[in-house]
């Protein structure tokens, strides 16, 4: 845990779609990742070394210099669980319910946020800036504000009158119906929906506290990390914040369309973590970047395909930088029906956070015991 007065503050960015870890963090002299993808591999010239072996896709250079190179960023090689999954909905729910065998209830940080605020005394514990409440964050009685800009209405931020917010919750009660049933859903929105839209009222007050010389850029994960900064700048006790990257389905156009991504997000990242240092307010977040799988060794002539064994990130000023678990194998023989294998339980990265970070126990959250990392 921190070793200052502040509490423990955990930032998760969720890059959707499944963004594709070969050519995030780059097997650039292993022949065979040049043979696996003629079309999508990107030019040795081009990278930028990590060390003999691996690199960083260059788009990732801002993230290099300001974390990697000083410590501060840990890389979690083949971050999976067993049997991957290769739908999307159903690999990110296990991800935010840490139930890879049955469907899953109570995502994984609202159990955090009943942890640390067991009797919901601060409706802000929990705070999502995005268009929709993740399923990681949803558990009845656990009330997590969701917004989608901090100036406007979000999706559970409709606070014109009861027909907005009756609109607005309705959008949560369909998105989650299908996938837990109704009854469950409808509890959740009884027992919290007054809450969640009371939390995002407060929001409200952030922006007019807020003052900083740093400029983010205009895309929408630099304005949902703006916004992240905004709260916690305000002192409004959140814990853990959430938000999502999209779309990192490159099935087609893949060079253009992987190399947008991180061109907003990797300056993004660095933006926030200097507007907190600017305020004395970084040495107490850490920020995970995870996605719900990793895609296929073998490129498809304009992109890549669902696969496995992706990777993780974690950054900030308390981490041990370096890299933790085993990047997988691109042998033929080691992989797993033409995808990387996983070589790290994603749920030794959130037990590793909940205990040495939050202070939380992280059994019963992410529903066993895994091995913990040391890069808190």
């Amino acid at each position: 845990m921190t070793t200052s007065t502040k509490d423990p503050v955990l930032v998760v960015i969720q890059l959707s779609g499944a963004n594709d870890y070969m050519n995030t963090v780059i097997p650039y002299t292993d022949p065979l990742y040049y043979d696996f993808r003629p079309v999508v591999s990107i030019p040795q010239n081009e990278v930028v070394p990590i060390d003999g072996q691996l690199a960083f896709h260059p788009s990732l250079s801002p993230l290099k210099d300001k974390f990697w190179d000083t410590g501060k960023m840990a890389l979690i090689h083949g971050a999976g669980y067993p049997n991957p999954n290769r739908s999307h909905f159903r690999s990110m729910d296990i991800w935010h319910t840490c139930e890879p065998e049955i469907m899953g209830i109570e995502g994984w940080l609202g159990r955090a946020i009943r942890d640390l605020d067991p009797t919901a005394e601060n409706v802000l514990t929990g705070v999502n800036l995005g268009q929709s409440l993740p399923r990681a964050l949803a558990v009845p009685g656990v009330p997590v504000a969701s917004v989608a800009n901090l100036e406007q209405y979000g999706v559970l931020t409709g606070i014109e009158g009861d027909k907005e917010r009756n609109q607005a919750l309705d959008v949560f009660a369909r998105m989650y119906t299908p996938a837990v049933g109704s009854g469950i859903v409808m509890d959740y929105l009884a027992q919290t929906g007054q809450d969640i839209l009371k939390g995002a009222d407060i929001l409200k007050v952030a922006p007019a506290k807020y003052s900083s010389t740093v400029e983010y850029a205009e895309n929408s994960i630099a304005q949902a990390l703006k916004g992240i900064a905004q709260v916690h700048l305000a002192d409004l006790g959140t814990r853990v914040f959430y938000c999502s990257h999209a779309l990192y389905d490159t099935h087609a156009t893949q060079v253009v369309d992987h190399k947008k991504l991180w061109d907003d997000l990797a300056p993004a990242v660095c933006d926030f973590y200097d507007d907190l240092r600017e305020h004395d307010a970084s040495d107490n977040v850490v920020m995970l970047l995870f996605t719900e799988f990793g895609r296929r060794v073998r490129d498809n002539g304009s992109g890549t395909d669902h696969g496995s064994g992706g990777g993780s990130f974690v950054i900030g000023d308390p981490i041990k930088g370096g890299m933790y678990s085993e990047y997988p194998s691109l042998k033929p023989e080691d992989q797993l029906d033409g995808d990387l294998r996983f070589s790290y339980d994603f749920r030794g990265i959130y037990s590793t956070i909940l205990e040495r970070w939050l202070g939380l126990d992280a059994k019963p959250v992410v529903g066993g015991s895994f091995e913990q990392l040391d890069f808190i």
